[in-house]
């Protein structure tokens, strides 16, 4: 999305480096006092009721709450074992920034549902779940799902036996969280699908609202890297009218000439179907006659 594009290269670097450890520590943090002082656990859940009466800090401390206990087995394995490596990967890949801005709409749209369920509702259901219904478990499958998008030919070990494509396993997921969906609204707790649906919610508009994922591709990085190494970085040559007297610059159309110093909102992107490391401004990546 051109908007997303815009803010990250307005906040460059403003991003939560590390940010999975400290999701992490949260999750210990919120099994460990599920299991010593559930008391103070309660007290820091998503309970829109308690908010407004001025616990405040529940905006904040809800993350640490853990998924219901039938999970908890399976939610624990996925955080040693396939949570982190590929958070961590995924961070590596997007850049810091957009990977805090992932996780933190995930939050958001979560936060928000729990004030329109609170005004649906009456707050009724604050007293029978006490913001139970509310954690990050699927905020932390949008970033499994995110990862089987960004790299789908990957193959892991399932139950470190069976290798299978990320892929195949999204699409797995997917469906076993739509039966889910349903389920709760043919069963009359379509309250319970309302959270579901917008902590995924951050998954549907980075990735299902644009055509433009070819960035994110390991192949096209791969490519842009051995490029860089092969070039040591491009000279821009000035492009008539632009005023760029010249410079090293990371982007350099090989048809134009143009450089992010000429126009800062300036797209580029390699073309894959040239038979070389060739880079292209946007108004020429479709338009150039691709090298052989």
């Amino acid at each position: 999305m051109k908007f997303i594009d815009k803010l990250e290269r307005k906040f460059r670097g403003r991003g939560i480096e590390n940010l999975t450890i400290y999701i992490i520590v949260s999750y210990v943090l919120g099994y460990a006092l599920m299991i010593l002082n559930p008391g103070l656990l309660s007290m820091l859940s998503l309970n829109v009721s308690k908010i407004l009466q001025g616990q405040i800090w529940r905006l904040v401390t809800w993350v640490i709450y853990p998924p219901s206990s039938s999970s908890t087995l399976w939610f624990v394995i996925a955080i040693l074992f396939f949570y982190y490596p590929i958070s961590a990967s995924l961070e590596r890949t997007w850049g810091s920034f957009r990977f805090t801005l992932y996780i933190l709409s995930g939050m958001v749209f979560t936060i928000i549902s729990a004030f329109i369920l609170y005004f649906m509702t009456g707050g009724v259901l604050d007293l029978m779940y006490n913001g139970g219904l509310f954690s990050t478990y699927y905020i932390s499958l949008s970033i499994f799902l995110a990862y089987a998008l960004t790299y789908p030919e990957m193959r892991v070990m399932l139950y470190f036996v069976i290798p299978i494509k990320m892929k195949w396993m999204a699409v797995f997921y997917v469906l076993i969280v739509g039966q889910n969906i349903i389920s709760c609204f043919m069963n009359g707790t379509w309250y319970v699908a309302v959270p579901i649906i917008a902590s995924l919610l951050n998954f549907i508009i980075f990735f299902l609202s644009t055509r433009n994922l070819s960035r994110y591709n390991p192949k096209e990085i791969h490519r842009k890297n051995q490029f860089k190494r092969a070039t040591g970085g491009s000279k821009t040559v000035p492009f008539p009218g632009s005023g760029n007297a010249g410079g090293v610059t990371k982007h350099k159309c090989a048809v134009c000439g143009r450089t992010e110093k000429d126009d800062p909102n300036l797209e580029f992107r390699f073309c894959s179907k040239c038979n070389g490391n060739y880079e292209y401004c946007q108004d020429h990546l479709y338009t150039h006659i691709h090298k052989k």
